[in-house]
Order: C-alpha cells, then sequence, then structure tokens
C-alpha cells in the first residue's frame, strides 16, 4: 500500500506517516521543511503548495508508482490583523487551493485505475462565520464544499473521497483563547485511521462538540 500525505513534516501530518510506516506502508511526504522520519519505505520531497511547479511535481511523484491513499494535511491560520491583511490570500492558497491543486493531480490516475481514496484535513470551522480568522474560516468552508460535492462526483469511479473535520487538536494550529474539547494528535491519528478503513464521505470529530458548534452557529445567526 503507498500513501502520499501533504503537509507532514509535523503535527498531525507526521504522527500519521509515523503510524502509516508501522502499519506496513510505503509513504511518500511532501512539505516546505525537511522531515525527521528516516525509514527505507519512506520518502521525503521539499515543496511549497503554492509554487508554481507544485501541481506538475505531485503529478510526477503520482505517476511514479499507484497510490492507494493520498491526506491533505497541510494549512495555515492566523488571527486577522485589520492594519496588516498581507497574508489573508496565502491562508486561501495552502487551505483551499493547495488541496484543489492535490486533488487534481492524483485523483484522475486513481479514476484510470478505478480505485484510491483521497482525505482532506478540515474543520469545524467551516460551519462558522469568524470575526478573529476570516481567511481561515472562509478556506475551511470552501474546503468541505468542495470535498462534499468531489465525493458525490467520484461515485460511479470507485474512488472514496473523506472530509475529515476536526476541532481543536493540540497542535501550533490551535489558535483561540478558548479551545474546547482539544484532542490529542494520537487521538486525532486513531480517527483518521478509521477513516482509512471505512472511508466515510464525512467524518466530524469529537462528536461532543457536533452540538455545541450547532448552538453557537444558531446564537451568531439570531444576532445577525
Amino acid at each position: 500500500m503507498r500513501a502520499l500525505l501533504i503537509g507532514n513534516s509535523d503535527g498531525i501530518g507526521l504522527a500519521t506517516t509515523r503510524r502509516l510506516l508501522y502499519r506496513g506502508w510505503d509513504v511518500v511526504g511532501i512539505s516546505r521543511s525537511q522531515s525527521t522520519v528516516i525509514d527505507k519505505k519512506y520518502h521525503h520531497y521539499i515543496l511549497d503548495v503554492t509554487d508554481n511547479n507544485y501541481p506538475e511535481q505531485v503529478q510526477k511523484i503520482s505517476d511514479k508508482e499507484p497510490l492507494d491513499l493520498c491526506i491533505y494535511f497541510a494549512g495555515i491560520g492566523e488571527l486577522l490583523d485589520p492594519l496588516d491583511m498581507g497574508g489573508e490570500a496565502r491562508i486561501i492558497d495552502v487551505n483551499l487551493s493547495g488541496m484543489v491543486k492535490t486533488a487534481s493531480a492524483v485523483i484522475p490516475g486513481m479514476v484510470r485505475r478505478k480505485q484510491g481514496h483521497f482525505m482532506g484535513i478540515s474543520s469545524f470551522a467551516d460551519e462558522l462565520l469568524s470575526s478573529e480568522a476570516p481567511s481561515y474560516h472562509a478556506s475551511k468552508a470552501g474546503f468541505s464544499n468542495y470535498l462534499g460535492g468531489l465525493a458525490l462526483a467520484m461515485k460511479p469511479t470507485g474512488v472514496n473521497i473523506t472530509n475529515v473535520r476536526f476541532g481543536f487538536v493540540d497542535t501550533k494550529m490551535a489558535k483561540g483563547e478558548i479551545k474546547p474539547f482539544m484532542m490529542n494528535v494520537d487521538k486525532a491519528v486513531d480517527h483518521l485511521e478509521a477513516c482509512i478503513r471505512k472511508k466515510p464521505i464525512r467524518y466530524s470529530a469529537p462528536r461532543m462538540a457536533i452540538p455545541l458548534i450547532k448552538f453557537r452557529k444558531l446564537m451568531m445567526n439570531l444576532v445577525r
């Protein structure tokens, strides 16, 4: 089994890399920085998902050997600074456009083989407006919407699409003063392994956070 992991040099991506290698997978990783993983079944490429040649490089990697799995972990997020909004567009580019470019590079090969699994790591932020981090929330809304539609389109092809929505996970991406139902990285990888086995279209964890998100969304609508 061969997996391609995008944005896997730290956090959930790094932990998933180690877990898949432990399970016997061949793993290829792509990130902006060097990986700490040293294993004969692991190959790493230093690429930025916003580079002009990124789609071409991913295409070459996926064409070398068939991919059974691709997971897009790459993501950034910063709180909005109204006096300096220069980074807002990059958040959209990394979180959303990079995922679409990755899917566009690897999924056609999966379709031709009539098998494969593409997963993207989204967030409960996809349901909420945010004055603190509007670009991050907008990127995740587009991310989840795109993967949901792509899953419907891929149904006849034998290719599975999974949109994984996490709440707060204990990584550098967890920002904000309030972080309810914080999940550790190993637990997040447990959920990802369940998704690899069961291949759901949409997976949300922790489930206990779902009512809280729905309540917050309702209150925001009432305020508006």
